[in-house]
């Protein structure tokens, strides 16, 4: 097996260095490394977000110079969505510490708890962190204070009240909501924002919880609810089911809601949130400062700075669902 084609536990092999860095002893090319709880790369379908994702990851190397095989080295690991896997995985890649680890997917905190119960020296960049001082992974996103740092798609109960006055453009008066997400999501400040919202908006959100792999409960239950609306919670295991909660909505023609613009590609009505690409693509630039000396400790945490607002037009025509014309004129991005 070819070391880009590492998953899981299989590491990659030396290359040799072609261009040292600052911060690399001469000799070497630098060592980077990905990891995800869930989802693949190298063996993942084209249309498949991970390979987007951690391409524009890959990109923003590239335009600062880095080219993997030449003067990088990268490796890719995921835990495939399985119990305890995160922690072997962090074990066996600081067995050789490699200098950046880029915590990715909307589950780069569990990554990140990962690698921090094991060390507090090698850099860990997040690439889609959620409230990272909230769990204990910086002390400040002004100055970390420790060896992670990066971004963070959170960017405050605002957005995602935002996101739920979308859904409420095309929902009946009184509608009942379904909030899909896991009980941490439930109990974070953002979900906090969206029940202050639904009730300024006349709207009754109930949790409809669903586990890590298990969504037939949550499904059942927005059925028996009968629910009018799906308000779709940001997190890595809704990211990978997105196919099945996409398919599911429009079945049974419930108005749903989501995070990033990678749910409206595979069929989902309404989209509003950061843009996944960027803030990957510039977490590239993170990895480069600490290669060149910056401190993880000294880099701030940074919040997204473009957003997309997508509407899947298909989907909406689909669900015989009228989209108002002064929603369909604010959108970035229509799907049809």
């Amino acid at each position: 097996m070819k070391r880009r084609a590492a998953i899981g536990l299989i590491a990659g092999g030396l290359l040799p260095s072609l261009w040292p860095l600052q911060a690399q002893s001469v000799g070497r090319s630098p060592r980077i490394v990905v990891v995800v709880p869930v989802g693949q790369f190298t063996r993942a379908e084209e249309s498949d977000p991970w390979k987007k994702l951690v391409a524009a990851f890959l990109q923003g190397l590239n335009e600062l110079g880095y080219i993997d095989g030449n003067n990088m080295r990268f490796e890719f690991y995921s835990a495939e969505g399985k119990d305890g896997q995160l922690d072997a995985i962090a074990a066996r890649i600081l067995e050789t510490p490699p200098d950046v680890i880029l915590a990715a997917g909307g589950g780069a905190n569990e990554v990140a708890h990962a690698f921090k119960r094991l060390t507090r020296t090698v850099p860990i960049v997040m690439a889609n962190s959620s409230d990272p001082v909230l769990q204990g992974l910086v002390a400040d996103l002004a100055r970390p204070g420790g060896n992670i740092t990066g971004f963070s798609g959170n960017a405050g109960p605002q957005v995602e009240a935002k996101r739920l006055e979308f859904l409420n453009e095309v929902l009946p008066s009184g509608s009942r909501v379904g909030y899909l997400g896991l009980k941490i999501d439930w109990n974070s400040s953002a979900a906090a924002g969206v029940r202050t919202a639904a009730e300024r908006l006349g709207m009754t959100i109930i949790h409809v919880e669903h586990t890590p792999l298990g969504y037939d409960d949550a499904f059942d239950l927005s059925v028996r609810e009968k629910l009018h609306g799906l308000f779709v919670a940001r997190n890595p295991w809704n990211f990978s089911n997105r196919r099945a909660i996409t398919g599911f909505a429009t079945h049974r023609r419930i108005a749903a809601v989501y995070p990033t613009r990678e749910f409206a590609e595979v069929a989902g009505l309404i989209c509003y949130g950061p843009s996944l690409t960027d803030l990957y693509r510039r977490a590239a630039g993170h990895a480069d400062r600490i290669l060149k000396g910056a401190k993880p400790s000294e880099l701030p945490v940074e919040q997204p700075i473009k957003y997309e607002f997508l509407i899947n037009l298909k989907t909406a025509q689909e669900m015989d669902l009228k989209i108002p014309e002064h929603l369909l004129a604010q959108a970035d991005e229509i799907i049809e």
